[in-house]
């Protein structure tokens, strides 16, 4: 067991940490059941809600499987690779439409709406992106893309908009990580730069064409599979 007692704050991002770890090191390969929850509660000290917790999380990601009365199961050997295996095809079309419904307005409103602090944590959110960009960590760059891009939907400062996104979290998480997979991993420089001088359109325009482009890569898949064209 590659596991070690954690010890410091924030539990549940050290438990999912290792378990990710583990699963990378093959120690527990694709198709196995992990130990149980008192069982990696104990080895890992922390309680089982805390390792609770973190399976939903990396189940949610598509690293793991649970089974309803039969354990939880390894199912991808990252969570890039276990997004891709959950979406793909129509479904991937469907996911990229909605988001631009949803992101475009984001942009618009969070041009208009943002704060100087709002600014100061895109800023960093930019910089998490461009750092696991420069480190070819891919999985790194998928979470902080995600990240920024929830973050663009907060900044618009309209609840019911950035709760319809939250919702969205686990199929636009894999979106962006079949994208990224694809080796898509697209800077948004110039949306930060129009939300940054307020200009409404631009923001909105930027979050359009991003997304249009994905859009006219998967033109083929078409819905239920049938050739379609891009919006």
């Amino acid at each position: 067991m590659p596991l070690a007692t954690t010890r410091r704050a924030g539990l549940v991002d050290q438990v999912i940490e290792q378990v990710r770890a583990a699963v990378a090191a093959g120690e527990w390969p694709v198709g196995t059941r992990i130990p149980p929850e008192g069982e990696l509660a104990v080895t890992l000290g922390v309680g089982r809600n805390t390792v609770r917790e973190a399976v939903r999380a990396l189940a949610h990601a598509g690293l793991l499987e649970v089974r309803q009365g039969d354990g939880t199961f390894v199912r991808a050997t990252s969570e890039i690779s276990g997004a891709i295996r959950r979406l793909a095809g129509p479904e991937l079309r469907e996911v990229l439409q909605v988001r631009r419904l949803l992101e475009a307005e984001g942009a618009r409103l969070a041009a208009t709406h943002r704060t100087a602090e709002d600014l100061a944590e895109l800023d960093e959110a930019m910089a998490a992106c461009e750092q696991a960009e420069q480190a070819a960590d891919l999985a790194a760059f998928v979470r902080a893309d995600l990240a920024f891009h929830q973050l663009v939907l907060r900044c618009a400062h309209n609840g019911v908009l950035a709760e319809l996104y939250r919702g969205l979290t686990e199929v636009v998480h894999a979106s962006v990580a079949t994208t990224v997979a694809g080796g898509r991993c697209e800077s948004h420089t110039g949306l930060l730069a129009a939300i940054r001088a307020g200009e409404a359109a631009a923001a909105a325009a930027e979050a359009e064409d991003f997304l249009d482009s994905l859009l006219r890569e998967h033109a083929t898949a078409g819905p239920r599979g049938a050739g379609a064209t891009t919006p």
